[in-house]
């Protein structure tokens, strides 16, 4: 697999809760159009392990099959509608892209 994962942060005038619900609401709808997204993984973070990992809201691991794939879609109508709904929100996010390789399977 391929994955585009994305860490993100609230909007500042938004409480937590909102943003999952409209992460997984509203956007999970534009979302789960992307051509060729095979599998999509969501994590709401309630915790942060240490301070300097604090004031993130979730994370995001979109599964494409190659790294063509997640380009393609990264060039769909699709994706130009899901950004076009985030808009100007002013939340934080990390992007990057890579191939995955399980580790461990318990």
């Amino acid at each position: 697999m391929y994955n585009l994962v994305l860490l993100a942060a609230r909007p500042p005038e938004w409480t937590h809760e909102r943003f999952i619900d409209w992460w997984r609401g509203d956007h999970a709808e534009l979302t789960r159009r992307l051509p060729g997204l095979r599998a999509w993984r969501h994590t709401d973070i309630d915790a942060a392990f240490e301070p300097r990992s604090e004031c993130w809201d979730g994370l995001s691991v979109l599964s494409f099959d190659t790294a063509d794939d997640l380009r393609k879609a990264l060039r769909s109508p699709e994706w130009a509608e899901a950004v076009a709904q985030v808009g100007d929100m002013r939340g934080r996010r990390i992007a990057v892209m890579g191939g995955e390789l399980e580790m461990h399977a318990g």
